[in-house]
């Protein structure tokens, strides 16, 4: 199981820290163009906060259990990273965006399952 973790957590990592870093670094009319419509409820300074805060968790995903240092802040930033989709989900259901909530659902439960194992029966 703790091979499985790793993999969902690789995985997570790498999805939030792409789309993090995108949104860090695009302006908000170019991400609005490329499909994420949602940018247009929120100011080009908060596009970037939740994109930092995206790039942080994937880092929080896998520096302090590889680093061996406060490893439990691995489950903390995926159970953080569940909240922001869960958060995403209600932004998307509210533009009436229904196709992008199966995504933010499966990133919620990938992340509950590695805050889970991570938090109890298979922590570091």
């Amino acid at each position: 199981m703790n091979i499985t973790l790793w993999i969902i957590t690789s995985i997570l990592a790498l999805a939030f820290l792409a789309a993090g870093l995108m949104k860090v670094s695009q302006p908000k009319e170019k991400l609005a163009t490329s499909g994420m419509a949602w940018v247009e409820d929120f100011s080009p300074r908060s596009v970037r906060a939740i994109g930092a805060i995206e790039a942080l968790g994937a880092l929080g995903l896998i520096l302090p259990a590889a680093l061996d240092i406060a490893p439990t802040l691995t489950a903390w930033a995926a159970l953080g990273l569940a909240v922001t989709m869960l958060g995403a989900a209600v932004v998307h259901l509210r533009r009436k965006e229904a196709k992008a909530i199966p995504i933010n659902a499966a990133l919620i439960l990938l992340a509950a399952i590695v805050a889970w194992g991570r938090l109890g029966p298979y922590a570091f």
